[in-house]
Protein backbone atom coordinates (compact mmCIF):
# COMPACT_ATOMS: atom_id res chain seq x y z
CA UNK A 1 0.00 0.00 0.00
CA UNK A 2 1.15 3.80 -0.82
CA UNK A 3 1.76 5.55 2.04
CA UNK A 4 3.86 8.47 0.43
CA UNK A 5 2.02 11.55 1.45
CA UNK A 6 2.67 14.53 -1.20
CA UNK A 7 1.59 18.18 -0.53
CA UNK A 8 3.38 21.48 -2.43
CA UNK A 9 5.24 19.01 -5.07
CA UNK A 10 7.66 16.13 -4.06
CA UNK A 11 10.05 18.18 -2.03
CA UNK A 12 7.01 18.77 -0.01
CA UNK A 13 6.21 15.01 1.02
CA UNK A 14 5.28 13.89 4.52
CA UNK A 15 7.30 10.21 5.54
CA UNK A 16 5.21 8.23 7.68
CA UNK A 17 2.69 10.38 8.56
CA UNK A 18 4.82 12.83 10.47
CA UNK A 19 8.06 14.04 8.51
CA UNK A 20 8.33 16.41 6.46
CA UNK A 21 10.78 17.05 3.37
CA UNK A 22 11.11 20.39 2.48
CA UNK A 23 14.92 21.18 1.20
CA UNK A 24 17.62 18.52 -0.02
CA UNK A 25 20.71 19.13 1.73
CA UNK A 26 22.83 16.78 0.22
CA UNK A 27 23.20 13.95 -2.11
CA UNK A 28 25.89 10.82 -2.13
CA UNK A 29 26.20 7.62 -2.91
CA UNK A 30 24.23 6.54 -0.12
CA UNK A 31 21.25 8.92 -0.85
CA UNK A 32 19.89 11.63 -0.07
CA UNK A 33 19.57 13.91 2.87
CA UNK A 34 16.88 16.01 3.30
CA UNK A 35 15.96 18.88 5.38
CA UNK A 36 12.21 18.34 7.56
CA UNK A 37 10.15 19.16 10.29
CA UNK A 38 9.24 16.60 12.23
CA UNK A 39 5.19 17.88 12.72
CA UNK A 40 4.39 15.99 16.04
CA UNK A 41 7.24 17.69 18.05
CA UNK A 42 7.95 20.61 15.71
CA UNK A 43 11.51 20.49 16.00
CA UNK A 44 13.94 20.63 12.90
CA UNK A 45 15.40 17.40 11.78
CA UNK A 46 17.46 15.71 8.76
CA UNK A 47 16.15 12.89 6.82
CA UNK A 48 18.58 10.05 5.15
CA UNK A 49 16.78 8.44 1.98
CA UNK A 50 18.21 5.59 1.26
CA UNK A 51 18.57 4.58 -2.16
CA UNK A 52 17.26 1.10 -3.11
CA UNK A 53 18.69 -0.53 -6.31
CA UNK A 54 15.45 -1.54 -8.78
CA UNK A 55 17.41 -3.80 -10.79
CA UNK A 56 17.78 -6.28 -7.70
CA UNK A 57 15.41 -9.46 -6.99
CA UNK A 58 12.85 -8.91 -4.56
CA UNK A 59 14.26 -11.04 -2.14
CA UNK A 60 17.64 -9.34 -2.53
CA UNK A 61 16.33 -5.81 -2.19
CA UNK A 62 14.30 -7.07 1.63
CA UNK A 63 17.29 -8.68 2.93
CA UNK A 64 19.16 -5.15 1.92
CA UNK A 65 16.34 -2.97 3.60
CA UNK A 66 16.32 -5.36 6.97
CA UNK A 67 20.28 -4.84 6.95
CA UNK A 68 19.88 -1.49 6.53
CA UNK A 69 17.33 -0.64 9.24
CA UNK A 70 19.21 -3.41 11.65
CA UNK A 71 22.28 -1.45 11.39
CA UNK A 72 20.54 1.92 11.57
CA UNK A 73 19.02 0.82 14.62
CA UNK A 74 22.18 -0.07 16.23
CA UNK A 75 23.54 3.22 15.71
CA UNK A 76 20.92 5.07 17.25
CA UNK A 77 21.41 3.78 20.32
CA UNK A 78 24.69 5.55 20.25
CA UNK A 79 24.95 8.41 22.34
CA UNK A 80 28.06 10.62 22.35
CA UNK A 81 28.40 14.35 21.91
CA UNK A 82 30.11 14.13 18.68
CA UNK A 83 28.20 11.59 16.89
CA UNK A 84 25.11 12.64 15.16
CA UNK A 85 21.99 11.61 17.20
CA UNK A 86 19.42 9.44 15.00
CA UNK A 87 15.51 10.12 16.18
CA UNK A 88 13.99 7.18 14.35
CA UNK A 89 14.22 4.58 11.59
CA UNK A 90 10.95 4.18 9.24
CA UNK A 91 9.93 3.00 6.30
CA UNK A 92 7.79 4.07 3.32
CA UNK A 93 6.99 2.46 0.51
CA UNK A 94 9.32 -0.25 1.11
CA UNK A 95 12.20 2.40 1.44
CA UNK A 96 14.04 3.01 4.73
CA UNK A 97 14.55 6.29 6.16
CA UNK A 98 17.00 7.60 8.94
CA UNK A 99 15.64 10.54 10.88
CA UNK A 100 18.57 12.72 12.27
CA UNK A 101 19.37 15.92 14.43
CA UNK A 102 19.92 18.84 12.05
CA UNK A 103 23.49 19.92 12.51
CA UNK A 104 23.63 23.92 11.19
CA UNK A 105 26.70 24.18 9.76
CA UNK A 106 28.57 22.93 6.54
CA UNK A 107 31.04 19.39 6.88
CA UNK A 108 34.68 20.15 7.31
CA UNK A 109 34.97 19.25 3.64
CA UNK A 110 33.03 22.58 2.75
CA UNK A 111 35.38 23.90 5.28
CA UNK A 112 38.59 23.36 3.76
CA UNK A 113 37.61 24.17 0.04
CA UNK A 114 36.13 27.72 1.57
CA UNK A 115 38.49 28.77 3.83
CA UNK A 116 41.89 26.67 3.35
CA UNK A 117 43.54 24.07 5.37
CA UNK A 118 43.38 24.24 9.10
CA UNK A 119 46.08 24.80 11.45
CA UNK A 120 47.85 21.96 13.51
CA UNK A 121 45.99 22.97 17.16
CA UNK A 122 42.18 23.13 15.06
CA UNK A 123 43.13 19.65 13.09
CA UNK A 124 44.16 17.73 16.65
CA UNK A 125 40.65 19.45 18.59
CA UNK A 126 38.77 17.75 15.64
CA UNK A 127 40.48 14.86 16.21
CA UNK A 128 40.30 14.49 20.04
CA UNK A 129 36.99 14.83 19.03
CA UNK A 130 36.53 11.98 16.51
CA UNK A 131 39.06 9.83 18.49
CA UNK A 132 36.41 10.28 21.29
CA UNK A 133 33.43 9.64 19.17
CA UNK A 134 34.89 6.37 17.23
CA UNK A 135 36.43 4.89 21.20
CA UNK A 136 32.47 4.97 22.20
CA UNK A 137 30.92 3.38 18.42
CA UNK A 138 33.86 0.78 18.65
CA UNK A 139 32.97 -0.03 22.27
CA UNK A 140 29.02 -0.81 21.21
CA UNK A 141 30.66 -3.14 18.18
CA UNK A 142 29.72 -0.24 15.14
CA UNK A 143 32.68 0.87 12.74
CA UNK A 144 32.04 3.98 10.82
CA UNK A 145 33.93 2.64 7.66
CA UNK A 146 33.83 5.81 5.80
CA UNK A 147 35.23 8.69 7.74
CA UNK A 148 36.10 11.60 5.69
CA UNK A 149 35.55 15.20 5.89
CA UNK A 150 32.43 15.36 4.00
CA UNK A 151 31.06 13.18 7.09
CA UNK A 152 32.17 15.08 9.79
CA UNK A 153 29.82 18.64 10.76
CA UNK A 154 31.29 21.79 12.31
CA UNK A 155 28.28 23.19 14.01
CA UNK A 156 27.66 26.70 13.01
CA UNK A 157 28.45 29.28 16.29
CA UNK A 158 29.35 26.57 18.59
CA UNK A 159 32.19 24.69 16.30
CA UNK A 160 30.97 21.37 17.81
CA UNK A 161 32.61 18.31 15.93
CA UNK A 162 29.70 15.77 14.75
CA UNK A 163 30.47 12.19 13.42
CA UNK A 164 27.66 11.48 10.76
CA UNK A 165 26.63 9.20 8.10
CA UNK A 166 26.99 5.91 9.60
CA UNK A 167 24.99 4.63 6.27
CA UNK A 168 27.86 1.54 5.36
CA UNK A 169 28.40 1.05 9.25
CA UNK A 170 29.23 -2.52 10.09
CA UNK A 171 27.81 -4.07 13.52
CA UNK A 172 29.24 -6.28 14.84
CA UNK A 173 27.05 -9.49 14.28
CA UNK A 174 25.62 -8.67 11.65
CA UNK A 175 25.41 -9.40 8.10
CA UNK A 176 27.36 -5.87 6.48
CA UNK A 177 25.75 -4.03 3.81
CA UNK A 178 28.63 -4.77 1.66
CA UNK A 179 29.65 -8.58 2.32
CA UNK A 180 27.57 -9.75 0.00
CA UNK A 181 27.94 -6.57 -2.96
CA UNK A 182 30.76 -4.62 -4.36
CA UNK A 183 33.54 -2.35 -2.39
CA UNK A 184 31.93 0.83 -1.18
CA UNK A 185 33.70 3.72 0.58
CA UNK A 186 35.93 6.58 -0.23
CA UNK A 187 39.28 5.01 -1.90
CA UNK A 188 41.54 7.86 -0.38
CA UNK A 189 40.56 7.20 3.42
CA UNK A 190 40.06 3.60 3.23
CA UNK A 191 42.69 1.19 4.80
CA UNK A 192 44.72 -1.39 3.43
CA UNK A 193 43.54 -4.48 5.11
CA UNK A 194 39.79 -3.26 3.54
CA UNK A 195 41.36 -2.71 0.27
CA UNK A 196 43.06 -6.53 0.61
CA UNK A 197 39.86 -8.22 1.46
CA UNK A 198 40.50 -8.88 4.78
CA UNK A 199 38.40 -8.70 8.15
CA UNK A 200 38.41 -5.18 9.27
CA UNK A 201 38.17 -4.19 12.84
CA UNK A 202 38.19 -0.69 14.67
CA UNK A 203 42.09 -0.37 13.63
CA UNK A 204 40.42 0.56 9.51
CA UNK A 205 38.78 3.79 11.07
CA UNK A 206 42.00 5.01 12.42
CA UNK A 207 43.37 5.00 9.26
CA UNK A 208 41.14 7.16 8.13
CA UNK A 209 41.55 9.24 10.22
CA UNK A 210 45.11 9.86 9.77
CA UNK A 211 44.61 10.34 6.07
CA UNK A 212 41.08 12.97 7.40
CA UNK A 213 44.33 14.78 9.53
CA UNK A 214 46.43 14.84 6.45
CA UNK A 215 43.66 16.69 4.50
CA UNK A 216 42.79 18.97 7.62
CA UNK A 217 45.99 20.56 7.80
CA UNK A 218 47.28 20.16 4.03
CA UNK A 219 44.15 20.24 2.08
CA UNK A 220 44.39 17.01 -0.04
CA UNK A 221 44.56 13.28 1.14
CA UNK A 222 48.35 12.15 0.81
CA UNK A 223 46.40 9.03 -0.99
CA UNK A 224 44.76 11.17 -3.85
CA UNK A 225 45.90 10.32 -7.54
CA UNK A 226 44.52 10.71 -10.73
CA UNK A 227 42.97 7.15 -11.06
CA UNK A 228 41.26 4.27 -8.93
CA UNK A 229 44.58 2.27 -9.76
CA UNK A 230 46.64 5.03 -8.58
CA UNK A 231 44.65 5.23 -5.37
CA UNK A 232 44.70 1.65 -4.68
CA UNK A 233 48.57 1.72 -5.19
CA UNK A 234 49.54 4.36 -3.15
CA UNK A 235 47.13 3.30 -0.39
CA UNK A 236 48.75 -0.31 -0.39
CA UNK A 237 51.96 -0.57 -1.54
CA UNK A 238 53.40 2.92 -2.30
CA UNK A 239 55.77 5.04 0.37
CA UNK A 240 53.52 7.32 2.37
CA UNK A 241 54.38 10.65 2.50
CA UNK A 242 52.64 13.05 5.45
CA UNK A 243 52.41 16.52 4.08
CA UNK A 244 55.05 19.05 5.74
CA UNK A 245 52.16 20.67 6.99
CA UNK A 246 51.66 17.98 9.32
CA UNK A 247 54.97 18.34 10.85
CA UNK A 248 53.57 19.42 14.45
CA UNK A 249 51.30 16.35 14.73
CA UNK A 250 53.72 13.51 12.94
CA UNK A 251 53.76 11.29 15.26
CA UNK A 252 50.43 10.54 15.81
CA UNK A 253 49.56 10.97 11.76
CA UNK A 254 52.56 8.43 11.58
CA UNK A 255 50.91 6.41 13.90
CA UNK A 256 47.45 6.21 12.33
CA UNK A 257 48.85 5.63 9.04
CA UNK A 258 50.84 2.18 9.72
CA UNK A 259 49.74 -0.34 7.02
CA UNK A 260 49.79 -2.94 9.90
CA UNK A 261 46.54 -2.76 11.82
CA UNK A 262 48.53 -4.22 15.14
CA UNK A 263 51.17 -2.17 15.21
CA UNK A 264 48.53 0.68 14.69
CA UNK A 265 48.81 3.67 17.16
CA UNK A 266 45.47 2.70 18.90
CA UNK A 267 42.47 5.60 19.93
CA UNK A 268 43.10 5.70 23.53
CA UNK A 269 46.61 6.87 22.39
CA UNK A 270 46.31 9.06 19.52
CA UNK A 271 43.83 10.95 21.58
CA UNK A 272 46.22 11.66 24.43
CA UNK A 273 48.86 12.22 22.38
CA UNK A 274 46.88 14.88 20.64
CA UNK A 275 45.71 16.18 23.98
CA UNK A 276 49.16 16.66 24.38
CA UNK A 277 50.17 18.47 21.77
CA UNK A 278 46.99 20.73 22.35
CA UNK A 279 48.55 21.44 26.35
CA UNK A 280 51.98 21.97 25.85
CA UNK A 281 52.52 22.51 21.62
CA UNK A 282 55.03 19.34 21.12
CA UNK A 283 54.01 16.22 20.25
CA UNK A 284 55.23 13.57 22.09
CA UNK A 285 56.54 10.54 20.23
CA UNK A 286 54.92 7.67 22.38
CA UNK A 287 51.20 8.12 24.08
CA UNK A 288 51.75 9.74 27.55
CA UNK A 289 50.62 7.27 30.32
CA UNK A 290 46.93 7.54 30.77
CA UNK A 291 45.64 10.01 33.82
CA UNK A 292 47.43 13.74 34.59
CA UNK A 293 50.62 12.37 33.76
CA UNK A 294 52.27 14.55 36.51
CA UNK A 295 50.10 13.12 39.52
CA UNK A 296 50.98 9.31 38.24
CA UNK A 297 54.75 10.06 38.69
CA UNK A 298 54.38 11.73 41.84
CA UNK A 299 53.01 8.89 43.62
CA UNK A 300 56.11 6.60 43.44
CA UNK A 301 58.38 9.29 44.45
CA UNK A 302 57.11 10.88 47.32
CA UNK A 303 55.65 7.41 49.03
CA UNK A 304 58.81 5.20 49.12
CA UNK A 305 61.18 7.67 51.50
CA UNK A 306 58.71 7.10 54.40
CA UNK A 307 58.98 3.31 54.71
CA UNK A 308 63.02 3.86 54.50
CA UNK A 309 63.27 6.26 57.40
CA UNK A 310 60.73 3.49 59.05
CA UNK A 311 63.33 0.80 58.17
CA UNK A 312 66.18 3.06 59.13
CA UNK A 313 64.58 3.86 62.67
CA UNK A 314 64.00 0.19 63.00
CA UNK A 315 67.22 -0.76 62.34
CA UNK A 316 68.77 2.39 64.50
CA UNK A 317 67.09 1.05 67.37
CA UNK A 318 68.24 -2.38 67.00
CA UNK A 319 72.02 -1.12 66.69
CA UNK A 320 71.65 0.38 69.92
CA UNK A 321 69.95 -2.38 71.33
CA UNK A 322 73.27 -4.82 70.38
CA UNK A 323 75.42 -1.92 71.53
CA UNK A 324 73.66 -1.66 74.73
CA UNK A 325 74.06 -5.75 75.12
CA UNK A 326 77.48 -5.75 74.00
CA UNK A 327 78.47 -3.18 76.54
CA UNK A 328 76.61 -4.78 79.30
CA UNK A 329 78.36 -8.51 77.98
CA UNK A 330 81.81 -6.86 78.24
CA UNK A 331 80.89 -5.35 82.02
CA UNK A 332 79.86 -8.73 83.10
CA UNK A 333 83.17 -10.17 81.52
CA UNK A 334 85.41 -7.45 82.98
CA UNK A 335 83.58 -7.78 86.47
CA UNK A 336 83.59 -11.53 86.00
CA UNK A 337 87.95 -11.07 85.24
CA UNK A 338 88.69 -9.21 88.00
CA UNK A 339 86.58 -11.42 90.83
CA UNK A 340 88.41 -14.45 89.27
CA UNK A 341 91.80 -13.03 89.77
CA UNK A 342 90.63 -11.26 93.31
CA UNK A 343 89.96 -14.95 94.56
CA UNK A 344 92.89 -16.23 92.98
CA UNK A 345 95.51 -13.45 94.88
CA UNK A 346 93.58 -12.43 98.24
CA UNK A 347 92.26 -16.09 99.32
CA UNK A 348 94.71 -15.74 102.00
CA UNK A 349 95.86 -12.30 102.30
CA UNK A 350 93.28 -10.03 102.24
CA UNK A 351 91.78 -11.67 105.25
CA UNK A 352 95.24 -11.96 107.12
CA UNK A 353 95.60 -8.33 107.12
CA UNK A 354 93.69 -6.69 109.60
CA UNK A 355 95.39 -2.90 109.27
CA UNK A 356 93.04 -0.48 107.97
CA UNK A 357 95.81 1.03 106.85
CA UNK A 358 95.37 -0.59 102.96
CA UNK A 359 91.69 -0.17 103.01
CA UNK A 360 91.44 3.80 101.93
CA UNK A 361 94.18 3.27 99.23
CA UNK A 362 92.29 0.46 97.59
CA UNK A 363 89.00 1.37 98.36
CA UNK A 364 88.40 5.03 96.94
CA UNK A 365 84.42 4.30 97.00
CA UNK A 366 82.10 6.11 99.45
CA UNK A 367 80.76 2.96 100.92
CA UNK A 368 83.83 1.18 102.32
CA UNK A 369 84.49 3.68 105.34
CA UNK A 370 81.24 3.31 106.24
CA UNK A 371 81.64 -0.41 106.64
CA UNK A 372 85.06 -1.44 107.10
CA UNK A 373 84.15 -4.50 108.92
CA UNK A 374 83.02 -5.65 105.33
CA UNK A 375 86.02 -5.10 104.12
CA UNK A 376 87.34 -9.07 105.15
CA UNK A 377 84.67 -10.07 102.39
CA UNK A 378 85.18 -8.94 99.16
CA UNK A 379 83.56 -11.99 97.88
CA UNK A 380 79.65 -10.08 98.67
CA UNK A 381 80.97 -7.06 96.55
CA UNK A 382 82.19 -9.31 93.85
CA UNK A 383 79.55 -7.24 91.32
CA UNK A 384 81.08 -3.55 91.93
CA UNK A 385 84.51 -2.60 89.93
CA UNK A 386 85.97 -1.65 93.31
CA UNK A 387 87.88 -4.80 94.47
CA UNK A 388 89.97 -4.53 91.14
CA UNK A 389 93.00 -2.61 92.60
CA UNK A 390 93.43 -4.61 95.75
CA UNK A 391 95.86 -7.36 94.15
CA UNK A 392 98.35 -4.34 94.16
CA UNK A 393 97.67 -3.62 97.17
CA UNK A 394 97.89 -6.56 98.99
CA UNK A 395 101.46 -6.96 99.06
CA UNK A 396 101.57 -3.72 100.90
CA UNK A 397 99.24 -5.06 103.30
CA UNK A 398 100.89 -8.35 104.00
CA UNK A 399 104.68 -7.11 105.00
CA UNK A 400 103.80 -5.65 108.49
CA UNK A 401 103.25 -9.46 109.74
CA UNK A 402 106.45 -10.42 108.16
CA UNK A 403 108.69 -7.45 109.69
CA UNK A 404 107.65 -7.43 113.45
CA UNK A 405 108.01 -11.49 113.38
CA UNK A 406 107.93 -12.69 117.34
CA UNK A 407 111.18 -14.68 116.68
CA UNK A 408 113.25 -11.48 115.99
CA UNK A 409 112.94 -10.26 119.54
CA UNK A 410 114.86 -12.94 121.69
CA UNK A 411 117.69 -12.54 118.83
CA UNK A 412 118.03 -9.03 120.08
Amino acid sequence: MMARMVTEGDDARVIAGRYRLQARLARGGMGVVWRATDQLLGRPVAVKELPVDETRSEEETRRRRERTLREARAVARLSHPHIVVVHDVVEEDERPYIVMELIDGGSLADRIATHGPLGADEAARIGIALLSALRTAHAAGVLHRDLKPANVLLEAGTDRVVLTDFGIAQVAGATTLTETDSFVGSPEYTAPERMSGARTGPESDLWSLGALLCEAVSGESPFRRDSLGGVLHAVVSAEIRPPVQAGPILPVVRGLLERDPARRLDAAGAERMLRAFRDTGRTPEEPPGPGPAPRSREVPVRRPPAPARAEERRYSARGRLVAVLLVVAMAGAGVSAAALLMHRSGGGGVPTSPPPVSSPSTSPSPTTPSSPSKVPSPSTHSPTPTPTPTPTSTPTASTPPVAPAPTAVPAG
